[in-house]
């Protein structure tokens, strides 16, 4: 079967950054379910289908930064290639509190098709453009203003890390200083999932790297998505400065 899991933008770009979108869009490719999942277009257009905005803001940031950008190109309801295969939540049947049909009876199958022709292909991609001298890895999310029957969240960006804070902290510090809002430290998440996309490709490896989250009511047109990533990429220099990486 054809069908491009991921895109490229700028792969020959020479900046010592790899800017990753996980959860770039909200397509289903044709061989899953004829191209449904059996949920609504309200559903699919939620954040349980994808990062609203992210994309926009990783390829705004790569143009910002002169580095590669990479971009899922299937819905993490399909499957979420920012977990580890041995993740129980890598095809998700219930979400913020919808069911999935497409995945409720998913068989053996099944699930190795999307492994094979979604999950690995990005992961190889990834991690050839990892591989390069030098670079650093920042992944752009978004994140939901309130998840359903929780407490709206008050933080516009946060920077979400594991052990390795060589990068993050300096990066954070300079968030807080040039914001006068709060920024999130591994908020509104934990910074680290065994197996998830930064664990395969930096933490592995020692590459510097920053998981960057967005408020997605901030960068749901491309003026919120250039405006942040305009205003994120000079912090993203200097903070590799600071931690002279």
């Amino acid at each position: 079967m054809t069908y491009s899991s991921f895109t490229l933008h700028g792969p020959d770009r020479p900046g010592l950054w790899l800017v990753t979108c996980d959860h770039a869009t909200n397509s289903v490719p044709p061989f899953v379910g004829g191209g449904t999942l059996g949920l609504p277009a309200s559903d699919m257009n939620r954040h349980i289908a994808y990062d609203i905005g992210g994309k926009g803001v990783a390829l705004a940031l790569g143009e910002a930064l002169n580095a590669p950008v990479i971009c899922s190109n299937f819905s993490r309801l399909v499957i979420d290639p920012n977990r580890g295969l041995d993740d129980p939540t890598l095809i998700m049947q219930l979400y913020d509190g919808t069911v999935i049909p497409g995945n409720r009876y998913l068989d053996a199958t099944d699930r190795q098709t999307r492994i094979d022709n979604l999950y690995r292909p990005y992961h190889d991609a990834l991690a050839a453009l990892a591989a390069r001298p030098g670079i650093a890895i920042v992944s752009v999310h978004s994140f939901t203003p309130q998840l359903n029957g929780r407490a709206p969240r008050p933080w516009e960006v946060g920077v979400l890390s594991a052990d390795d804070r060589r990068f993050a902290d300096p990066l954070l510090a300079r968030l807080q200083s040039a914001l006068d809002t709060p920024v999130g430290d591994n908020e509104p998440y934990g910074g680290h999932l065994p197996g998830d996309a930064v664990d395969q490709h930096a933490l592995r490896y020692g590459r510097p790297n920053a998981l960057l989250e967005v408020r997605q009511d901030l960068i749901t047109d491309p003026a919120g998505q250039e405006h942040w990533a305009r205003l994120i990429a000079p912090h993203l220099e200097t903070a590799r400065q600071d931690a002279n990486l």
